[in-house]
């Protein structure tokens, strides 16, 4: 898209109705398009394909975040997520990236693997050998399974093997390495595994059992980096008390689990929104962040020379641009005609841009001012509503009960009872 920019100034001021036209304006979005944001183009037999025992279907807000550039590229970002303030903290933290040009991004490439379990072993380590030996035959045989994958650049490329201990004995676990291309590769890469389990087991002289992938995708991981500028953050004491923020949560795992829970509000919410599985992308990360024996945080900070915050990510991320519910889902197929991704590799660096965005913001938020101020100004909407407030009375008692600082459901109703009277 010609001078396409992110920085969509007073996005969030305008109403629903007006925002849905500024996505069609830049989107040239058709109405049926339009109206699968609005639910209006529901239909539950859809729904009924997609799982068992369908009854209904639960809606979640879609949002925007606003003013990213990643790798020298704009993007504006949906995000499908009920918790408060995250859109626009990732909004406001990647507009004091774009500063000192965005986030930079890296990647290893869209490398899956699949595991095959081999128990019943007389020699295990010999049996490792003789798999390995013979990996050319595996991979041959694994690759007949997808000829299309392997047409288009992907496929088996290598297999390891590893013996491990465990309760019940000595096993050999045999690895496929898989490109998967543009999919997330789940059934690719399990069905390549079925396809070889005859031939492993005639190899160890073994017995195969699990044929699974593995959600800890060590190989197909992305790193973001981005400056995040000293002035806009709120000066040097606020860069430094971020640093020790993150400090904290480096040593210590208590806090690294709510430290990696902001990454990942980020992260979660793009997956849901291009229908994406958000549970593999989720536990693959939580995985990584224990790779070194001790659970710590999946980002890292550091102070340059010129006194700005250099935040770093990196992360295995295991989405994909087709396959599975990306070309079935209405919204999942908005998400990524708005976000103009043409590959997994594309999109899965502007998600891990996004989670840098978000740990950022939440970072500041709670070195500068406390993670309560924005967040409980917009909690307390979802209460004055919860409690029936309609219409002007939901901004009125949201605004009381910041300014009185007791947001509860109490407070509401004492404000809302004050009101009507």
């Amino acid at each position: 898209m010609d001078n396409f920019s992110s920085e969509l100034s007073g996005f969030y001021k305008l109403s629903i109705d007006e925002r849905q036209k500024k996505l069609q304006e830049l989107f040239d979005l058709s109405e049926e398009e339009l109206a699968s944001l609005s639910g209006e183009d529901l239909d539950l037999k859809k729904y009924d394909r997609m799982i068992e025992n369908v009854c209904g279907v639960y809606s979640l807000p879609f949002g925007i975040a606003t003013n990213f550039r990643v790798n020298d590229k704009d993007y504006l970002v949906p995000m499908v997520i009920e918790e408060a303030s995250v859109v626009a903290a990732a909004s406001h933290a990647a507009k004091i990236a774009r500063k000192k040009g965005g986030f930079t991004t890296s990647n290893t490439g869209p490398i899956m693997i699949s595991q095959i379990q081999v128990v019943d072993l007389d020699c295990p380590a010999s049996a490792r050998v003789h798999i390995l030996h013979n990996k050319d035959e595996i991979i041959e045989l694994a690759n007949q399974q997808d000829a299309i994958l392997v047409k288009l650049g992907g496929g088996a490329k290598d297999v390891r093997a590893r013996v491990i201990e465990t309760i019940t004995g000595t096993m050999l676990i045999v690895e496929l390495l898989v490109d998967v291309r543009d999919a997330m590769g789940a059934n690719a890469v399990n069905t390549m595994a079925e396809a070889v389990k005859p031939l492993i087991e005639k190899l160890s002289k073994g017995r195969v059992i699990l044929r699974i992938l593995s959600n800890l995708a060590e190989l197909r991981l992305v790193q973001v980096t981005a400056v995040f500028d000293s002035e806009a953050l709120g000066g040097e004491e606020v860069v430094r008390d971020i640093l020790h923020a993150y400090s904290f949560a480096e040593a210590d795992p208590y806090r690294a689990a709510t430290h990696n829970k902001g990454i990942m509000n980020g992260i979660i919410a793009l997956t849901q929104a291009t229908g994406n599985d958000t549970r593999a992308v989720e536990a693959g990360a939580h995985a990584y962040a224990s790779r070194f024996g001790k659970y710590t945080s999946l980002s890292t900070y550091e102070i340059n020379e010129e006194g700005d915050l250099v935040g770093t990510l990196e992360i295995p991320m295991a989405i994909g641009v087709f396959g599975g519910l990306t070309n079935v889902h209405p919204v999942a197929k908005l998400s990524k005609k708005i976000l103009g991704v043409k590959t997994a590799t594309e999109l899965a660096e502007v998600a891990t841009s996004l989670g840098l965005a978000q740990n950022l913001a939440a970072l500041r938020a709670l070195a500068a001012e406390g993670i309560q101020k924005g967040h409980m100004s917009l909690h307390a909407r979802n209460v004055a509503a919860a409690i029936g407030a309609e219409g002007n009375e939901v901004e009125v008692i949201a605004k009381e009960m910041v300014k009185e600082g007791k947001v509860n459901t109490e407070s509401a109703m004492a404000i809302l009872e004050k009101i009507r009277k």
